[in-house]
């Protein structure tokens, strides 16, 4: 299923010459933990399993090519913080991993609370 994976994260992150076996390794990790989550997740949601995982480890080479740092700039009058273009991107892809597993995960993003009258 690495192979699969691999096919993903390379489309969305347009992987440089010499990132191939970093991307496989983040692929393969990415992988692990989604089964570590729900090991039957393959068999129920194939295909979002895929894109969640590719877009994980997509995520994770994004990171791994600003270092991790983050922030391009911060300031403290009226709170303001902007991201780093790939950073700001990895955690999109982040987000859709977790939107495209939710449903076979019992995550809906929804919460009902009561409130007494």
């Amino acid at each position: 299923m690495v192979d699969e994976i691999y096919t993903v994260a390379a489309a969305l992150c347009s992987v440089k010459e010499g990132e191939e076996p970093l991307l496989r390794m983040l692929c393969q990790a990415a992988e692990g933990a989604l089964l570590r989550q729900e090991e039957k997740l393959p068999e129920i949601c194939r295909e979002s399993f895929l894109c969640a995982a590719g877009c994980m480890a997509a995520a994770d080479l994004l990171d791994s090519r600003t270092g991790g740092s983050g922030v391009e700039r911060f300031a403290a009058g009226d709170v303001s913080v902007t991201l780093q273009g790939t950073d700001a991107a990895a955690s999109r892809l982040r987000q859709q991993a977790k939107r495209l597993l939710a449903p076979y995960c019992g995550q809906d993003g929804f919460a009902f609370l009561g409130v007494r009258g």
